[in-house]
């Protein structure tokens, strides 16, 4: 265990946060509240946050190169600027109670974003690429979570969380097809489940290990470096931002406690901020077709 100190940025209390994504342009971290239906922009260094409220379940939501924001609303892509939805960029295949969850830009602004069935049905969701239209990449998934790539953009990191594994693919950048793929590492010894992940700077995975209130991080060849605890028992999301990329940001949820929970974690639902001893990189804006 490596005790970190870990304080909140601003005010907001999600129901249920996930998918932090530090906009570089900006200077600020995109994140979203999943049942309460909105996008979320907060400023760390104020932590003022200007929220966009879109119903149904916001899974995530990414800067673009056309200085907007596209954000997965339920089982659909909606293009966004500030409060005003532009347009709907693409939908998954009609499926009952399939929605978008997780995702991110590659290394050249592309962006991969999986689903999940609001059942768990086993095998039944998918990683997909953004083109002109939402390509399948990965099949067979339950539920499509984290993903990142590796420092030189040659390995895809990713998360069906029911497996209790972070994968690794290889991964071409120039098609944007994920290749072979293995075992990173088996979280099954945490009482969690791997979430939300993203990648540092010298190529250690961070894990968001959701019920089991721990970050975890692991080397490139597989190895727990670092388990550091958190005051939250679910955390979502983890992204690194900040002026020096050295701040590491932590969403979390509240929906899932009880109330005798919620009051002993006076810190779930808000955007949490520590300082992990290492830099991430940057992430590209989404390049929308």
């Amino acid at each position: 265990m490596s005790a970190v100190t870990v304080d909140p940025v601003g005010d907001v209390r999600a129901r249920f946060g996930e998918g932090a994504f530090w906009d570089a342009s900006t200077e600020t971290l995109l994140w979203v509240d999943i049942t309460g239906g909105a996008v979320h922009r907060t400023s760390p260094a104020d932590g003022a946050t200007q929220r966009c409220v879109l119903g149904g379940e916001v899974a995530a939501a990414f800067p673009t190169t056309r200085a907007t924001v596209v954000a997965a609303r339920d089982n659909t892509l909606l293009e966004v600027a500030g409060t005003e939805v532009l347009g709907e960029v693409a939908s998954v295949p009609p499926h009952p109670r399939m929605r978008f969850n997780d995702g991110g830009p590659d290394p050249r602004g592309r962006l991969l974003i999986g689903t999940l069935h609001t059942d768990k049905d086993p095998g039944t969701a998918s990683l997909y690429r953004l083109d002109d239209q939402l390509v399948p990449v990965v099949t067979g998934v339950t539920v499509s979570n984290g993903l990142g790539w590796s420092p030189d953009g040659g390995l895809l990191y990713y998360a069906d969380t029911p497996t209790l594994r972070v994968d690794v693919f290889d991964y071409d950048t120039g098609d944007g097809h994920p290749g072979a793929r293995r075992t990173l590492a088996d979280v099954s010894d945490s009482p969690g489940r791997p979430d939300g992940l993203t990648v540092d700077a010298e190529g250690g995975v961070w894990v968001a290990m959701i019920r089991g209130g721990e970050l975890r991080r692991y080397a490139p060849d597989g190895r727990l470096d670092r388990v550091v605890p958190l005051p939250v028992s679910h955390p979502t999301s983890v992204a690194f931002g900040g002026a020096d990329m050295g701040d590491l940001f932590v969403t979390s949820a509240l929906d899932p406690l009880s109330a005798a929970e919620r009051e002993e974690q006076p810190l779930a639902g808000r955007l949490l901020r520590l300082d992990p001893g290492v830099q991430g990189l940057p992430a590209p804006s989404v390049r929308l077709p």
